[in-house]
């Protein structure tokens, strides 16, 4: 079984070596890093997929984590695969290939892109007159029908609270949520972590990029 492990560590020489050798105590198996963020403070967070044998319980990794000096655990979540973030250029390659055919370009995008956010699905929609899904990626939830107005302006995380036309069936889970507009269409590109973690501000940012991108192929 393999889990997303979201971590906040020092940013300096040695400490993810210390993590690795702490999970390997635990007969955890890194299969791949990425570095989310860093901040001011001198701390870095990193999402590492680390795998354990089916007779071991997640809670060992948090645990062999947290005894590592300034390590502390974020979150932890089942993860099928590895973090990816070079498959974005694939990505956006297959977006280009395939751009004067919206429906599969879109389609190319979402099957992609949760690997290389660490989500768990990606949904297309576009956003005139009303709400409508173009494309989706497997795990993403079916729409509640409703079919509101609405405008996504900026790339920004998703408050079911406060962004009323969200479906119910996004924020099952409770489910983190982040969306960004693909520059110069009416579409809109959200993302979702079924049980978190939240999306950053610098994951964030990276999705409106990649909106940037997006909409500049698709012109």
């Amino acid at each position: 079984m393999s889990y997303l492990l979201r971590v906040l560590l020092p940013d300096v020489p040695g400490s993810l070596g210390q993590l690795a050798e702490a999970l390997g105590l635990v007969e955890g198996n890194i299969q791949s890093v990425d570095v989310v963020s860093t901040f001011p403070d001198g701390t870095a967070m990193d999402d590492i997929v680390v795998s354990l044998p089916p007779t071991l319980l997640p809670d060992s990794l948090i645990s062999a984590a947290e005894q590592v000096d300034g390590v502390q655990v974020d979150s932890i979540r089942p993860f099928s695969g590895t973090v990816d973030r070079r498959g974005q250029i694939e990505m956006l390659a297959l977006v280009a290939r395939h751009r004067r055919n919206i429906n599969r370009a879109m389609t190319e995008l979402v099957t992609v892109l949760p690997r290389t956010m660490t989500s768990g699905w990606g949904v297309v929609v576009d956003t005139e007159p009303r709400l409508n899904r173009i494309a989706a990626s497997q795990a993403a939830p079916e729409d509640d029908g409703s079919n509101p107005q609405t405008t996504i302006g900026t790339a920004r995380v998703l408050d079911p609270d406060r962004d009323t036309w969200i479906p119910d069936s996004w924020a099952l889970l409770d489910s983190a949520l982040a969306a960004t507009p693909i520059r110069g269409t009416s579409l809109a590109l959200v993302v979702g972590r079924p049980g978190g973690p939240d999306f950053l501000a610098s994951e964030v940012e990276h999705l409106g990029h990649l909106g940037d991108i997006i909409g500049s192929i698709l012109k």
